[in-house]
């Protein structure tokens, strides 16, 4: 059994305790906090819905977790600020790193992150469960088969939930130490990452960025984006746009629009409760029949054998179960710590426009 330690007891690590207990191949061997009293607290409350044989050890340091020799990797959902040096000490433990989004700071910042996991022969990657649901296997056929979607032009995303100003004052979302991004690292990086999946991880040549909105609590360090657009330019012409808020209502959607029809995915960063993982594919034809000109949507409905939550075929669970066949296969995958490294630069290339009224930036194609 692959041996997991989680650094940390964030919330998102309670769907993630889930997740490994579902893949059957892995366990949780400690579960860390900078209190005692709240690591056993998560551990009970976890354990009570998805019990391990051996309840995971609560500790209340992460150096203690990361010396422990019972560990093979651990998962770190700290906050974005604190990251850095947590991979760097995982790393030079020889833990593998299973780190949440966005992965840094800065571009340097995970530059060092990654070269510190090669050099010392672990595997890294980001915490995205969409890459790893089998829905995105069967788009990847539809945008290849030439005739769906014909030759894709264009990428529309928006994956946005609405903080009350409760929530704003108390909540790390909106404390630029802690983190930085705001709602263009929590929600952007999944629309910047899809965007450079559907281009085969090729970079754009250009992005644009632009705040819309903007929250800063009296003691913060400084002001982080709460709405957010950008724009990505790619070579052959294929563009990108998404939206990301923590100021709108939930929507989580993506549309890819091609020369021939058109892909839809209305749930494409979390799959819906209880409802099937699905796309929807459209070819509308314009018929003039005498006097009537009707447009025929052409409408395709593609399902997916995969569950949507809490399930041993679910994302979340491929995510982990990926990870620890790759690490037990013995090489390590170089195309995980990339996606991340690429899409924290274009993620940073809009944050550069955005601060330069919306200037073009360059990024080169790669």
């Amino acid at each position: 059994m692959f041996r997991w330690g989680i650094l940390g007891a964030a919330q998102i690590a309670r769907k993630n305790w889930k997740a490994i207990w579902n893949t059957k191949n892995g366990i949780i061997t400690a579960v860390a906090s900078r209190e005692l009293a709240r690591s056993r607290r998560f551990v009970a409350q976890c354990q009570a819905e998805a019990p391990f044989a051996t309840a995971p050890r609560a500790l209340g340091s992460y150096a203690e977790l990361l010396a422990a020799a019972d560990i093979d990797a651990v998962y770190i959902p700290l906050p974005t600020g604190v990251r850095k040096e947590w991979v760097l000490r995982a790393a030079g433990a020889g833990k593998h790193v299973l780190c949440e989004k966005p992965c840094a700071a800065s571009v340097a910042d995970l530059g060092e992150m990654l070269a510190a996991c090669r050099h010392n022969h672990v595997q890294f990657m980001d915490g995205v469960m969409f890459i790893h649901s089998r829905r995105l296997e069967q788009m990847r056929q539809v945008l290849n088969d030439g005739q769906t979607i014909g030759r894709l032009r264009r990428i529309t995303s928006a994956f946005a939930f609405n903080q009350s100003e409760e929530v704003f004052a108390s909540n790390i979302r909106a404390r630029s130490e802690l983190e930085p991004h705001g709602c263009l690292g929590d929600l952007g990086w999944y629309c910047i990452g899809f965007a450079l999946w559907a281009m085969d991880w090729r970079l754009p040549r250009q992005v644009t960025g632009r705040v819309l909105a903007e929250a800063k609590p009296k003691d913060a360090q400084a002001p982080v984006p709460t709405e957010f657009s950008g724009e990505l330019f790619f070579e052959g012409g294929v563009s990108s746009s998404f939206y990301c808020s923590f100021i709108t209502e939930i929507e989580q959607w993506v549309e890819l629009s091609g020369t021939l029809g058109h892909l839809r995915v209305a749930d494409f960063v979390l799959p819906f409760l209880g409802s099937e993982i699905a796309f929807e594919t459209g070819n509308p034809r314009h018929c003039v029949r005498g006097c009537d000109f009707n447009l025929e949507p052409n409408l395709r409905h593609w399902t997916v054998k995969e569950s949507s939550h809490s399930h041993p075929s679910a994302q979340e669970t491929q995510l982990f179960r990926h990870f620890t066949d790759q690490v037990q296969s013995g090489r390590l995958n170089d195309t995980w710590p990339q996606m991340a490294f690429k899409t924290q630069q274009v993620l940073q290339a809009c944050r550069e426009s955005a601060s330069s009224g919306g200037q073009m930036v360059a990024l080169g194609p790669a």
